[in-house]
């Protein structure tokens, strides 16, 4: 499952690997409306709460926060992920941090992709006929991340003996 936390959209996207093929189970954009901080928190929470319940992953990606311009939208963006990470600790799955930059070079091959090049490879790499919401694609992209690297990793330790 990929998280692609934000304040006021919240994305998630569940894809399943199964042999070399990537599998679209589930995705969504959570739309937080402007009410006061701890209910837009609480809604986060509840919202990844629920996806992860109703989906069980194996394993959790969440984005990374970037340093932006103003700190102050950075502490917002800062405080969302946190709800969503809280929600993640609520259950015995592994969590995986990845940045914005290693999750597009992952999915599109180079780390100053824009919006729509993502959501176009996420379409390719799942099969997908219709369009994504740009923070689904994204959650999903993060997802796709921790698989590919996930797999890295297996194949350095099986050919480095390295027993998991």
């Amino acid at each position: 499952m990929g998280i692609d936390p934000g304040s006021i959209v919240t994305g998630y996207g569940v894809v399943e690997a199964r042999g070399a093929r990537l599998h679209h189970i589930a995705s969504a954009a959570i739309r937080i409306p402007r009410t006061g901080t701890s209910a837009r928190l609480g809604l986060i929470y509840e919202k990844i709460s629920d996806a992860i319940r109703q989906n069980q992953p194996d394993a959790i990606a969440v984005e990374k926060v970037f340093m932006a311009r103003n700190a102050r939208s950075a502490l917002i963006l800062g405080q969302a992920r946190g709800a969503a990470l809280v929600a993640c600790g609520q259950v015995d799955s592994h969590v995986h941090e990845y940045s914005a930059l290693e999750i597009k070079k992952a999915v599109v091959g180079r780390g100053r992709a824009d919006k729509f090049q993502v959501q176009h490879m996420i379409r390719v790499l799942l099969g997908l006929r219709e369009a994504l919401q740009a923070d689904a694609a994204d959650a999903l992209a993060c997802a796709i991340c921790h698989i590919n690297h996930a797999r890295s990793r297996a194949r350095y330790e099986s050919a480095a003996g390295v027993l998991p």
